[in-house]
């Protein structure tokens, strides 16, 4: 509560009116009359002439009392009659009200809550550097040491939550996202790559990144995974607009032109979707704009994206995208600003997360479309991956947004396990399911839950196809399952993909043909698929197993 100004004491007091005596005082008798005293004589010389001298209070008093008593008011007989205690009261009446006129200060200011809210007018400038230093990449991380950080505002009414990596019910689950105020604790450079990340892993989560070639290398890939992963990236590259963007229309790449089939038309407008699909297989492979071959593209890009977020305030999208884009874009940003630590990040990142909280549906706890729009799978599925990497770059999480969102994941499970998933109402289709497990796995499910077990046994049953929206959920799930599950089902995605990456012309090092089962693929097209794909064959490095070395969950026990 806000404090009130007090005034000073003196001040107060000189402004402050007499009091009125407790009782007035009693009326002399009208008989009690002194004749006044007869003037003195006229003196003859004026030298010889007294100084004028008061007279005696007595004498005056009654002088006083002699003339009210010649010329009495109508009420004069009312007063006299009247008790003490009335008379009183009529006066502290008199005084209050006086007193109330009289103070005419300013009333107190009382101030007002503190939101966490992202420095936009800071972040705005300081990122005008992304545009300026378009040509000279090498110059990135100079530029970026000497600017000043972003400050954000860190006064938070939610009490931080320990993470868990045990958690076996839903009461638990919410537990298993940590509330971290990265304004006044920020892991080191040094510790970011290799300490934090998924749940229950020693290293686990962006560590395998920073050793990407060797990770794949003893976990299903090689160098036939890793040569397809450079040729993609290229692809990408070779079709970034000239603002720094990227777009799912081809044909209005003026590198490309068309030369390149299956553009994704119908979501041409959806700059922002677009620039994060492209942008997370370069993340994936540990390429930011302060490490690795493609630091200008990858800078560009992440600025186009917090251009979109500052300009919408934490909405990354534009009027052709939806949640979807904004979960796609707080991965993005939350996985740079997490591997870079580059603090000019910090505010527009923590901006779109705080955009994704506010737009859960606050009945259902899911997301869709629009903000608090009764959810879907699908888009929750994005939302839940953007807060989880928002967790891991050290960034403000509510648990309560957690909490909704596994409310949702009840309400579309299709058993009593929770093995499938539908997609607006209870179901169990693969696509869904795969994304429901993997978000019960990121939100504190043991891999010996019922639910984990059996959905990932339905899942290798039908293994990876051609629909590479469910394949890239499903992949994820089977890396962090290991075992024999995982050692089928990479198997014949690595033929999969392998054979389907395009070697012809303009169009080489991309997917589309043999991958395009998916609706994404018609809609989104040819950049839909490659950063798909891509991302699948980065899995042996890009998030470490969840379960690796069980024994470790001990140390998260209380």
């Amino acid at each position: 509560m806000a404090s009130q100004i007090e005034p000073d004491p003196t001040s107060k007091a000189a402004r402050r009116p007499a009091e009125a005596p407790a009782k007035p005082p009693v009326a002399p008798k009208a008989t009690a009359k002194v004749p006044p005293p007869k003037p003195a004589a006229k003196p003859t010389d004026k030298a010889a002439v007294p100084p004028p001298q008061a007279a005696p209070a007595a004498a005056q008093a009654d002088a006083d009392h002699d003339e009210e008593t010649e010329v009495k008011p109508a009420t004069a007989g009312f007063l006299s009659q009247t008790p003490a205690w009335a008379i009183s009261l009529l006066v502290h009446v008199v005084l209050l009200l006086t007193m109330a006129l009289m103070g005419g200060g300013e009333p107190t200011q009382i101030d007002k809550p503190t939101v966490i809210t992202s420095s936009t007018s800071e972040a705005e400038e300081e990122f005008s550097e992304f545009e300026e230093q378009q040509d000279a990449p090498e110059q990135v991380t100079n530029a970026t040491d000497s600017a000043t950080d972003v400050t954000v505002t860190t006064e938070v009414a939610v009490t931080p939550v320990e993470v868990t990596a045990v958690a076996d019910d839903l009461d638990a689950a919410p537990m298993a996202v940590e509330l971290t105020d990265f304004g006044s604790e920020t892991a080191p450079a040094s510790d970011m790559m290799s300490t934090i990340g998924a749940i229950g892993g020693t290293g686990g989560g962006l560590g395998g990144r920073a050793n990407a070639a060797k990770i794949a290398a003893a976990n299903g890939g090689g160098g036939d995974t890793e040569q397809a992963v450079d040729r993609a990236l290229k692809w990408i590259v070779q079709h970034q607009m000239p603002d720094g963007g990227w777009t799912f229309d081809l044909e209005k790449c003026p590198s490309c032109m068309g030369k390149c089939t299956h553009s994704g038309k119908s979501k041409a407008p959806d700059r922002c979707g677009a620039t994060a699909m492209a942008l997370l297989p370069f993340l994936g492979r540990g390429y930011t704009h302060r490490e690795g071959p493609y630091k200008k593209p990858v800078e560009a890009g992440i600025g186009f994206l917090v251009q979109m977020a500052i300009a919408g305030k934490g909405k990354a999208y534009g009027e052709a995208g939806s949640l979807y884009s904004q979960g796609l874009a707080g991965i993005a940003l939350s996985e740079c600003f997490a591997m870079s630590q580059d603090n000019r990040l910090a505010a527009p990142t923590q901006a779109v997360l705080n955009f994704i909280m506010a737009a859960q549906d606050p009945v259902g706890g899911g997301w869709r479309y629009t903000p608090r729009q009764p959810g879907d799978t699908s888009a929750v599925g994005w939302q839940i991956m953007a807060l989880k990497s928002g967790n891991m770059a050290y960034l403000q999480v509510n648990p309560l947004t957690v909490k909704k969102a596994i409310e949702f994941l009840d309400s579309v499970k299709g058993d009593e396990y929770g093995s499938g998933y539908g997609y607006t109402g209870p179901g169990d289709r693969p696509g869904t399911s795969a994304v429901g497990l993997l978000c019960r796995m990121y939100l504190g499910w043991k891999k010996d839950h019922p639910g984990i077990q059996e959905g990932a046994k339905k899942l290798a049953k039908i293994g990876p196809n051609n629909d590479l929206y469910y394949s890239y959920y499903g992949t994820q799930i089977m890396h962090h399952m290991e075992g024999e599950m995982w050692i089928a089902w990479n198997n014949k995605m690595k033929a999969m993909l392998l054979k389907a990456q395009s070697n012809k012309d303009h169009e080489a090092g991309s997917w589309h043909e043999g991958v395009s089962g998916g609706h994404g693929a018609e809609a989104a097209g040819r950049l839909y698929c490659t950063s798909l794909a891509t991302m699948m064959l980065e899995v042996y490095y890009r998030h470490l197993p969840i379960y690796r070395n069980q024994s470790v969950q001990d140390e998260f026990k209380e």
